[in-house]
């Protein structure tokens, strides 16, 4: 795949219901590869850009399936066949007593999976982004909101895609570098 001079072209609006209605519109027309910038969080604006479920709640599933079955065969291996020890006539695969040490495993496995988990999707840390080098994105944080439409989406043109943005009501486009 060759890479695209550009990452993308960003847009900056300054309300937010223009940069929701820009949004909208750029997912009504068929832009997939896009993001948004808010100084705070924007009711609706993640279902107007198309992000789809999270498979985080999966991962943190897997994570403590595999803690409880750890922890359980982590007692029962030993208990069992390692070193059987009959103890006031109890049997060696004594699960109650198995519960505790099963259930912490679970919770640790569960919350360590989802934390890796969560870096890993969100591809974290990311120290630079070239999004950063975007005039004026550092309002991101104050009182503007930006709309950045990817160029590696497929129906990116540069040119097109630009008229496409300043139709939008954007107070200013421009391009971003790779």
């Amino acid at each position: 795949m060759m890479r695209h001079p550009l990452y993308g072209l960003m847009a900056e609006f300054e309300t937010t219901d223009d940069l929701l209605n820009a949004a909208q519109r750029a997912h009504a027309a068929g832009y997939r590869r896009m993001d948004a910038f808010t100084p705070f969080p924007v009711e609706g604006l993640a279902e107007a850009i198309g992000y789809h479920k999270t498979h985080v709640p999966l991962i943190c599933l897997v994570g403590g399936l595999i803690g409880c079955m750890g922890g359980f065969f982590l007692q029962y291996w030993p208990n069992v066949f390692g070193y059987p020890l009959n103890i006031g006539g109890k049997p060696y695969n004594s699960w109650p007593s198995f519960i505790p040490i099963t259930f912490e495993l679970a919770v640790l496995c569960a919350g360590l999976a989802t934390v890796f988990g969560m870096l890993a999707l969100n591809r974290l840390p990311t120290p630079y982004h070239p999004v950063f080098n975007a005039p004026r994105f550092e309002l991101a944080t104050r009182n503007r909101f930006f709309l950045c439409i990817n160029a590696r989406d497929s129906r990116f043109d540069a040119q097109k895609t630009r008229e496409f943005l300043q139709s939008l009501n954007a107070r200013e486009v421009s391009e971003i570098e790779s």
